[in-house]
């Protein structure tokens, strides 16, 4: 293969050292130069191809830090209940997904948001078995810590009033004892071991194809095993197009011990990430670990789905066999607990540990996160999205809530992501969350909490070389210089001269990976 010359554009490298460049050669999926156009065919030599990108606006490929690509590819033809407002609604849009699927299958879904329902309702299993008797359904919640299941699916889990609550998670129970169907956070799991697409491989192709759409050339990926096989099925036979940092499940710790992975492991298409491990549960869903009471409801401080001891216990034995630790924390007193765990076991030389969403913390625990060298893995869009829930439900608390500002002031790295499917995975509207802290409409003006605004730059890095960060890969990509990857993105609008308005609306044009268009808009 001939050396790529990509040439004019406006490329935004990340690279401090040479922001700005006109051109950039690629040979063998990295980049040979990066620079004026005259030098960078000059370095290039002769007889290369030229590719002319046409005036775009030249950013690093984003890195989406915390994905969910397996359910974000079932989503695309699953049930989607998130704009709903009200419960008929919702069993409206489920009776006619139902009609669609084949007899025995599962019906998937979910992203309901019963705190917006209008009349109040609380949905439960004999609400769903009216419009869906026979199919198994399991609809998580919008934040994903609450799972809506009919009765044929918990028959399914093997769950009913005799079954005990799990440690880290509660069955929710009528007055009588019997399982309603709402199922919070541990409890949920034996039924999300059900929830298993047969053909994850075919979903996956259609999901990376949306992503790479998006702009994304790199993901963090926090699902499940099967996803893990489907994703090394797709290396093997080179369908591979965007690259894959994946995480393992807590439960499948000792056996990934055991099989030898390490975190860092594999190539650049698919490595092992970190071991996924929750703290506690979401704001949403009133588990988030908290401090303090959440308003109104005295005496309900959340859940503590890993206990301190076990949180002491899986990071030393994870951070022992050369595993990274990624911890689910959004309350401040489960980031309390899991900061207090990692520097009970100490520095692991080589390994990257982080705290996914690390939403709301007591302020001083900012500045224990940058000592210790945690990484920040965030979601901006999650911010504007609990607007409403943070000023209603933690009133009077005393927190850093989503503390970008604070949280780089501090020292702490940075690392962007979605969480999709609970949100949508395009990073522009991660970008404009995260320098307006608006809703897409502009409210509230000005922002909420304003003072932990970034500059576009900012977020563009922790969507980038923060990202990259987090994986230990900041050696490889997250900027455009000379010997990285060639991974890059040209879009229709420049985040660096237009406004945060230009940003969301922001369309990609060419998505390369490896110096390979893998995608393109027609």
């Amino acid at each position: 293969m001939s050396i790529r010359v990509y040439r004019n554009a406006a490329i935004h490298t990340g690279d401090r050292a040479n922001p700005l460049a006109e051109a950039m050669a690629v040979d063998r999926g990295r980049l040979l130069a990066v620079g004026r156009e005259a030098e960078v065919r000059a370095a290039a030599g002769h007889g290369v191809e030229l590719i002319d990108l046409e005036g775009a606006a030249v950013l690093p490929g984003l890195y989406d830090a915390h994905i969910h690509t397996a359910q974000y590819a079932q989503s695309l033809g699953a049930v989607d209940l998130r704009e709903v407002r009200s419960l008929d609604d919702a069993l409206a849009m489920v009776a006619a997904h139902a009609s669609r699927l084949r007899p025995g299958a599962w019906l998937f879904g979910g992203r309901w948001n019963s705190n917006t329902w209008d009349p109040p309702a609380q949905p439960d299993r004999y609400a769903l078995d009216s419009v869906c008797p026979v199919l198994p359904v399991a609809l998580p919640n919008a934040d994903g810590h609450t799972v809506w299941a009919n009765s044929a699916a918990l028959r399914l889990a093997g769950i009913d009033a005799s079954t005990p609550d799990p440690v880290g998670g509660e069955i929710v129970r009528d007055a009588s004892g019997e399982p309603t169907g709402i199922l919070r956070e541990a409890a949920s799991y034996p039924l999300r071991d059900l929830m298993v697409s047969p053909d994850l491989r075919d979903l996956l192709h259609a999901a990376q194809d949306e992503l790479l759409a998006l702009g994304l050339t790199s993901v963090h990926d926090i699902d499940g095993e099967d996803c893990r096989t489907a994703y090394l099925a797709m290396r093997d036979a080179g369908e591979l197009k965007l690259r894959v940092h994946k995480a393992i499940p807590m439960v499948h710790l000792e056996a990934a011990i055991a099989e030898g992975r390490r975190t860092g492991q594999g190539d650049d298409w698919f490595r092992t990430g970190p071991v996924k491990i929750f703290g506690d549960g979401a704001l949403g869903s009133h588990t988030c670990h908290m401090s303090r009471s959440f308003a109104g409801e005295q005496g309900n401080v959340g859940i503590a789905v890993t206990p301190y001891e076990e949180l002491v216990r899986l990071f030393a034995r994870a951070a022992g066999a050369g595993i990274a630790v990624a911890t689910h924390a959004i309350g401040d007193q489960a980031n309390r607990l899991v900061i207090d765990a990692y520097e009970a076991v100490g520095g692991t030389p080589g390994l990257r540990h982080r705290i996914e969403h690390a939403q709301h913390l007591r302020p001083a625990d900012l500045a224990r996160m940058a000592r210790l060298g945690i990484v920040a893995s965030m979601q901006p869009v999650h911010c504007t999205s609990d607007i409403d829930l943070v000023d209603s439900l933690l009133a009077g608390h005393e927190l850093a809530s989503y503390a970008w500002r604070g949280m780089l002031d501090a020292g702490v790295a940075l690392a962007f992501g979605s969480d999709a499917p609970v949100e949508h995975p395009n990073p522009f509207a991660a970008l404009y969350s995260a320098v307006t802290r608006a809703r897409h409409d502009g409210t509230p003006a000005g922002g909420w909490q304003p003072e932990q605004r970034l500059s576009m730059a900012e977020a563009v890095t922790a969507h980038t070389l923060g990202a990259a960060h987090a994986a230990g890969e900041a050696d490889r990509k997250g900027v455009l210089a000379p010997g990285k990857l060639a991974d890059f993105i040209a879009v229709d609008t420049d985040p660096y001269q237009e406004s945060p308005d230009a940003v969301l609306r922001t369309k990609v044009m060419t998505t390369v990976v490896s110096g390979e268009i893998r995608w393109q808009q027609t």
